[in-house]
């Protein structure tokens, strides 16, 4: 598990994930500062993150 650092799409707050670098994942979970929901989407080639992708799943 590796910790990143993005900031939050609804309340721009800077928070920190913990991602699995042995796959590539698609998953949604709540900010840990306004719990609003994020799309992530992460990408590892060679155990290194090469993609993060977070968005909104308001319309």
């Amino acid at each position: 598990m590796e910790e990143h650092f993005f900031q939050c799409i609804h309340c721009w707050e800077e928070i920190s994930m913990l991602f699995d670098s042995s796959i590539s994942q698609v998953y949604i979970e709540d900010c840990e500062v306004c719990c609003n929901p994020i799309e992530i989407h992460t990408q590892f080639f060679n155990r290194e993150l090469i993609s993060l992708e977070v968005k909104s799943l308001e319309q």
